[in-house]
């Protein structure tokens, strides 16, 4: 089912319908709105509760400049907006819907008019990561932006081998650094293939990672580890300002509560933006009983 769900998560021809048929397919439930301004409302509510937020407006894989450039300018409305509403909240882009794809002089154009309108607000910015073909392009971009702007941090995918090494090597850039096992469907040859190997070498770069200094965010949903942090925490004696929880809006609001009431700075992932489809898709993979929750929102929207 996994691999069903992300193979439709690519189809170009499912993607632009789902544009068209809006959120009838039960996107409300992972996305918080079409626009930022329907977001923030949600935002607003979610940190008078405690909770602080990345914010994403979903697209990606974009090979057009023009959608590219809206894209990125799309980014920086929601960053005045944020500011303008005084939101407790981040910003998180992919690359490929700001022009990877098309050229580098694009991407990077794109890159620094976003960080310039973030750095003048004070607000972070996250690149996200995508899949491993981009893994390479996206650390180096990070790299040298990371050398320009202090409000930029980027994301590691612990089922990739590589993900030890990249951690090694970015710690000289004293890196915000989100951690996350991986939604993409990739091959044996550069990623482990069974999910024990990936929780495995999860609980290794966490571990790594906050041994070495750097700011970590741990963005899952899984109770082991989640208690993995915990332990560390205890045994290490690693401040709570070191590290936060991250998860996705919708999804586990319970254990985003109990977090939140021990302590931890608990950050809800909040996407928004007509193409949620693919977003949705990978969704569905990582945790097929959301598949009920989509479908009865089918049925209640008949």
């Amino acid at each position: 089912m996994r691999s069903f769900f992300l193979f439709l998560s690519k189809n170009k021809s499912l993607t632009k319908l789902a544009k068209r048929y809006g959120f009838k397919f039960g996107a409300g439930r992972f996305v918080a709105g079409e626009t930022i301004e329907q977001a923030s409302r949600k935002i607003k509510g979610m940190n008078a509760a405690g909770f602080v937020v990345t914010v994403d407006h979903l697209g990606e894989f974009i090979d057009n400049e023009q959608e590219a450039r809206e894209s990125a300018k799309e980014c920086v409305h929601a960053i005045t907006v944020l500011a303008k509403e005084e939101l407790n909240a981040e910003l998180s882009l992919k690359l490929t819907s700001i022009g990877l794809d098309i050229s580098r002089e694009l991407v990077m154009q794109n890159m620094r008019m976003i960080l310039d309108v973030a750095k003048q607000h004070q607000v972070n910015v996250t690149i996200d990561m995508e899949d491993f073909e981009r893994t390479e392009q996206t650390l180096h971009i990070f790299k040298e932006l990371r050398n320009e702007y202090s409000n930029i941090g980027t994301v590691l995918q612990a089922y990739l081998y590589r993900v030890e090494a990249d951690i090694e090597e970015l710690t000289a850039f004293d890196p915000y650094l989100r951690l996350v096992k991986g939604a993409y469907k990739e091959s044996h040859e550069v990623a482990f293939p069974e999910k024990k190997d990936v929780d495995e070498n999860y609980r290794k770069i966490i571990k790594l990672n906050l041994l070495q200094g750097n700011y970590t965010a741990i963005a899952t949903h899984d109770e082991a580890i989640i208690n993995y942090v915990k332990q560390l925490e205890l045994e290490y004696r690693i401040p709570k300002e070191r590290f936060e929880f991250q998860m996705l809006y919708g999804i586990r609001i319970d254990l985003q509560k109990e977090l939140l009431n021990e302590g931890y700075t608990m950050r809800v992932y909040v996407p928004y933006g007509r193409d949620w489809y693919g977003y949705n898709m990978r969704r569905l993979a990582e945790r097929p009983a959301n598949v009920m929750f989509v479908l009865k929102g089918i049925v209640n929207k008949k």
